[in-house]
C-alpha cells in the first residue's frame, strides 16, 4: 500500500509511548513517520495498560489500571486511514483478568477484549487499514501469569487466532522482529532493559512495520 499523505494511528503501552528511548523522537511511531512519508501520526501510548479490564483496580496505579486499550479505541480520532494495535506483553507480565474464552465478548477476559477490541474498530474503520503487532519476546517470558499460569506466547498465539477470525493482518513481532533479549548480545544492541526496545530496538520495530504495511 501507498503510504505517502495518510494518517496513522498508534494504540499501545509503554512501548508505544517511547519508555526506553533517548528522546520521544526516537521511538517507533515517530520514526516510523520519518521514514514512511506518512502525512500525520496520532500516539496513544500509556506504560503499564492492558488489552484487557484489569479486574482489581490499585490506588497506586491507576491510569495502569483503568486505560485498557478497549476503552481508548473510542477516542482515537476518526480520519485515520492506518491504525496500528501493540499490546498484549502487560495482559501477560502484570494483567489480573481470566484468559477467557474465544466466544467471550466482555472487556473482562483476554479473549472478550481482543472480541470487543476487534468489532469496535473494524465498526470505526470499516475502509481503514488496521494492523496488530504482537508482543516482543521479553526475558522473563516463560514465567507464569499469576492468574492464568499462562506464558507469553500464548498471548501471542491467542493475538494472531482471534485476528485471522476478523481478517486483520497481523505483524508477528514475537517471530519475525529480530530481537531476542534473552541472548546477552541483542539485548546490549535493542533493549533498554528485558521488555522495552531502546533506540535502536524502537527503529527496528517502525522498519518491519514500514516494511509490513508496503507489502500490503
Amino acid at each position: 500500500m501507498l503510504l505517502k499523505g495518510k494518517k496513522a494511528c498508534f494504540l499501545g503501552d509503554s512501548i508505544t509511548e517511547g519508555y526506553g528511548t533517548s528522546d520521544i523522537s526516537k521511538r517507533y511511531a515517530d520514526v516510523f513517520k520519518e521514514i514512511s512519508g506518512v502525512k500525520d501520526i496520532f500516539v496513544d501510548g500509556i506504560s503499564g495498560t492492558r488489552i484487557a479490564r484489569q479486574q482489581n483496580i490499585n490506588p497506586d496505579l491507576i491510569i495502569w489500571d483503568t486505560n485498557e486499550f478497549t476503552k481508548r479505541a473510542d477516542m482515537l480520532p476518526d480520519d485515520a486511514d492506518i491504525v496500528v494495535v501493540f499490546g498484549g506483553t502487560n495482559d501477560y507480565g502484570h494483567g489480573d483478568a481470566p484468559f477467557g474464552e474465544n466466544t467471550d465478548e466482555t472487556e473482562d477476559t483476554f479473549c472478550g477484549a481482543l472480541n470487543v477490541l476487534f468489532k469496535k474498530l473494524i465498526r470505526k474503520y470499516p475502509s481503514s487499514t488496521i494492523v496488530f503487532m504482537t508482543p516482543l519476546h521479553r526475558t522473563d517470558e516463560q514465567t507464569r501469569n499469576k492468574s492464568n499460569s499462562l506464558i507469553l506466547k500464548d498471548y501471542v498465539d491467542k493475538i494472531k487466532e482471534l485476528a485471522s477470525y476478523y481478517s486483520v493482518p497481523v505483524l508477528d513481532m514475537f517471530a519475525q522482529s529480530g530481537m531476542q533479549p534473552c541472548i546477552d548480545e541483542q539485548r546490549e544492541v535493542y533493549f533498554m532493559d528485558g521488555v522495552h526496545p531502546n533506540d535502536a530496538g524502537s527503529r527496528r520495530i517502525a522498519e518491519k512495520l514500514l516494511g509490513f504495511l508496503t507489502a500490503m
